[in-house]
């Protein structure tokens, strides 16, 4: 076949075979483009059924597009490889997991990352938030919490992708099927969580305060009782060596 999106699709094997061999859309030299700094290598591998990242991309490319695959999960050191890479394209994938450390050795270069129409509900800061690049993270079931505002604060999202960031679950019924910069304009889901915390925290102290207290109302009680016991078992001797018990206490006592 002349391109990976054809019929019948290749296995991920075949893609690698048509990178070697340079031909059709999965040849890094399927489509080179002139630019001020020198010639931009373009790797595309899109439709062809992967299910991870491909190992043999040539470490050259700038333009990466891995699009319309089976991905998924990103691991640490992914892209490690690719020095040179300016774009990357991972979008109508089926990733649900970003390991920290993804796109190490990319932050001081890429700038595009398409991460739209995949199946992302939770994703940390630390994953991309060392990017420079401009990130789409549009069409994905995201679930609206603090940890997505602070993803949101930490990356620069593409021009237009914004809306598109939708709370598919919230705490709230309310915030349901609504774009999330329209509802943290409104809402700080990391200060309810803050207070949530502090309250949690408090009711923590509350029970250890609670435990102590009793303890401490048991073990006076508890001496107490041994000292009536004590007097009682004083009263019950004779008197000569009551005086002499008395006497080995008071001096114990002081």
């Amino acid at each position: 076949p002349s391109s990976c999106g054809s019929w019948p699709y290749p296995s991920q094997s075949s893609c690698r075979l048509l990178s070697n061999l340079t031909l059709g859309i999965c040849s890094p030299a399927g489509k080179t483009r002139e630019s001020t700094k020198g010639g931009l290598k373009t790797f595309r591998c899109s439709h062809a059924r992967l299910t991870e990242v491909p190992k043999d991309i040539p470490n050259d490319t700038h333009k990466l597009y891995l699009d319309s695959n089976r991905i998924p999960f990103l691991p640490r050191d992914a892209f490690r490889d690719l020095p040179l890479l300016l774009e990357l394209d991972l979008s109508h994938n089926s990733i649900a997991g970003i390991e920290s450390g993804a796109f190490r050795g990319l932050a001081d270069h890429l700038r595009s990352l398409d991460l739209s129409s995949n199946r992302l509900v939770s994703l940390s800061k630390e994953a991309v938030g060392h990017l420079k690049a401009k990130v789409n993270l549009s069409d994905n079931p995201w679930l609206c919490d603090c940890r997505l505002q602070e993803l949101i604060r930490a990356v620069a999202l593409a021009a237009g992708s914004a809306g598109g960031i939708v709370c598919e679950a919230a705490a709230l019924e309310e915030h349901v099927g609504k774009a999330f910069l329209q509802v943290i304009a409104h809402t700080d889901f990391c200060n309810a969580y803050k207070r949530t915390t502090d309250i949690a925290m408090l009711v923590t102290m509350f029970g250890w305060f609670a435990m102590v207290i009793s303890y401490l109302v048991y073990y006076v009680r508890q001496n107490q009782e041994d000292a009536r016991r004590h007097l009682e078992y004083l009263k019950s001797l004779p008197s000569k060596q009551r005086r002499s018990e008395e006497s080995s206490t008071v001096s114990t006592v002081v």
